[in-house]
This record gives C-alpha cells, sequence and structure tokens, in this order.
C-alpha cells in the first residue's frame, strides 16, 4: 500500500470512483431517447447478425455484449477490427446490423471499419460520447455516452466510460430481448448447461423416484411393512395408499424410529398409528427449482416429497437431497 495512503483514503477513493460511475449512469438513463428506439427496430429488423466491435477497453465490453445478445435471442459476433481488415470482413453480410464502440470516436481501426461496413450496406450504430467525432459522422445512428469524466483520479482509465458503454448494451439487449417476447424458456435453451440452465430446464419428474424406488404400501400394512418398503427402496419415506390406490398418508423412517424408542414392539402396530395424514404432495410437473422452494417454504422441516396423479395415487416421489444433487443451485 502506498505509505501516504491509508486505508480510509482508500475507501474515499473507492466511494469516489462508485459515486463518479453512479452518476454516469444516471446521465445516461436521462439521455435515453428517440434514437435509443431507433437502435432497437434497426436490431429487430435485423435478418442476420449483431456484429459488435471495439478497441481495448470499448472492445471487451464489446465482446462480452455480443455474448449477451446471443444468449437473449438475438445471434451476435464480436469482430476485432483489425482481424476484420485481415480477413474477418468476410464474415459479415448486409442482413446484419453493426454496434461500434468508442469513446472518443476516433479509433484508427474502427474509422477504416465503417466504410468497408458501409460498401456492404451494414446499418451501423455507433456507442460514443462524441457524436460529432468522425466514427460518429459515419455512423447511422448514434447512441451518446453523456460521459463528463472518467472514474480515474487522473482522468485516463476508462473507467464511468466502459461502465456506461456496458450498461448501454445491456439495456438495449433488454428491451429488444422484451420486445421479441423472449421467454424463460427461450433462455433456457441457450443456457442447456450449468446451474441456470439446469434451473430452466429440469422439472420434477425428471428428479423424481419411481419404480422400485418408489415405496408404497397399504393402509392395512404393519409399521414393520413400511420399514422393509422403505429399505428395499433405498429411501426415506412410503406413501401408504388406500383399497384404490389413493394416498392416504405419508410414514417416513424417521416416524419408525421415534415409534421404537416410544415403544420397542411398535413394529407390530398398524402404519396408520404413526402416518402423517396429510402430508405436503406435489401435482403437475413444474421446474425442479420450484419443487426446492416448496421444500423451503414448507411449514416442518421435510426431506421426502410425493407426487400424485390426478387421481391422487403416487406416480413417485422427490427426494430433497436429490434436488441438491441436480445442480440447480
Amino acid at each position: 500500500m502506498n505509505a501516504t495512503l491509508g486505508r480510509t483514503d482508500a475507501r474515499r477513493v473507492a466511494r469516489e470512483v462508485l459515486q463518479i460511475e453512479a452518476d454516469a449512469l444516471h446521465r445516461l438513463m436521462e439521455s435515453l431517447d428517440e434514437r435509443f428506439d431507433q437502435a432497437v427496430e434497426a436490431i429487430l429488423r435485423c435478418e442476420g447478425r449483431i456484429i459488435l466491435s471495439g478497441v481495448g477497453k470499448s472492445g471487451a465490453i464489446a465482446r462480452k455484449l455480443a455474448g449477451t445478445f446471443s444468449s437473449t435471442g438475438s445471434p451476435a459476433l464480436f469482430v476485432h477490427p483489425t482481424e476484420a481488415a485481415h480477413g474477418d470482413l468476410g464474415t459479415i453480410t448486409e442482413q446484419d446490423v453493426a454496434i461500434l464502440l468508442s469513446f472518443r470516436g476516433e479509433s484508427d481501426e474502427l474509422t477504416l471499419l465503417c466504410p468497408a461496413l458501409k460498401r456492404l450496406k451494414v446499418y451501423t450504430i455507433v456507442f460514443t460520447a462524441r457524436p460529432d467525432s468522425t466514427l460518429g459522422r459515419m455512423a447511422d445512428l448514434v447512441l451518446e455516452i453523456p460521459i463528463e469524466r472518467e472514474a480515474c483520479p487522473h482522468n485516463l482509465a476508462p473507467t464511468a466510460s466502459t461502465t456506461a458503454m456496458l450498461a448501454l448494451g445491456d439495456a438495449l439487449a433488454m428491451a429488444v430481448m422484451a420486445m421479441r417476447g423472449f421467454t424463460p424458456s427461450d433462455f433456457a435453451r441457450n443456457h442447456p448447461a450449468g446451474a441456470l440452465g439446469r434451473r430452466l430446464l429440469i422439472r420434477a419428474y425428471d428428479v423424481m423416484r419411481t419404480g422400485d424406488a418408489l415405496a408404497v404400501v397399504p393402509q392395512t400394512a404393519l409399521l414393520r411393512d413400511a420399514l422393509f418398503a422403505i429399505t428395499k427402496a433405498g429411501a426415506g419415506a412410503a406413501c401408504v395408499v388406500d383399497n384404490d390406490g389413493k394416498m392416504v398418508g405419508l410414514i417416513t423412517d424417521g416416524d419408525i424410529r421415534r415409534r421404537l424408542l416410544q415403544d420397542e414392539t411398535a413394529l407390530a402396530r398398524p402404519v396408520t398409528e404413526a402416518m402423517t395424514r396429510q402430508p405436503m404432495t406435489l401435482r403437475g410437473n413444474p421446474l425442479a427449482i420450484e419443487v426446492l422452494e416448496r421444500f423451503h417454504r414448507a411449514p416442518a422441516k421435510i426431506g421426502d416429497l410425493p407426487v400424485l396423479d390426478d387421481e391422487g395415487t403416487p406416480s413417485g416421489m422427490i427426494v430433497l437431497k436429490d434436488l441438491l444433487r441436480a445442480g440447480i443451485v
């Protein structure tokens, strides 16, 4: 740490940086006008891809925004302007829309790219703080970044400007996503991997135990029978059903253990004496993450949730530890 800069001073600098960036975002929000609407319409009309480009820190933001657009229903591609001049221009077609990021609007690489985009008849949007810059004058549409200064103490390092560019790109992507009617299901198709994809794709039927892994006993059974059924299924509970196969209760291994502590002969007692008569159950096939929320909202701690069909017959059992193993959190 700089000997002349104490921890309190470091926090002061941090707060100043955050305040400058927050002010920049507020000015950006207040500056939105019909040009933003035009940008949204241009992207919605686009029959190709959104081409994003920038150099340095702006290029890093452009690369991130390409991912954001692609994952939210607007196919996008980052193209480095230097590589474009050496062959990658072939990836761009007249059906595309280009978004170029340059704070000062004088990036040599982008100003050289613009004429090529014009020849291809690519609609070009520029994010810049200087609409009258070389790049701004070349663009079909300019979305201004109204930055007074960078958050850098020396007003040099791209900070507030890149924050504003990122926020503007996110706002544009989200506005387009909303106008497309892009749904969580659409989002899930673009995110099949990782916890996010699993949260949006895995449903109750995908994780519930069925067949031999589902313990079911009749209401005439003894606790001994229920214990054997639970053990055989490798489960933590058994569904108790009536003569028609409809569920009338739930007996857990914990219920049986507690009875045995009270009475060593309890295994010979009817299962109906120890079962929960109105247990929490599940119908339908909601997302697994929604089922997990039901576990959390349960008035008492539970580890097993019976799944019933339309007739009230047990069709499966969802076990809390199985949900957690599914990687949805």
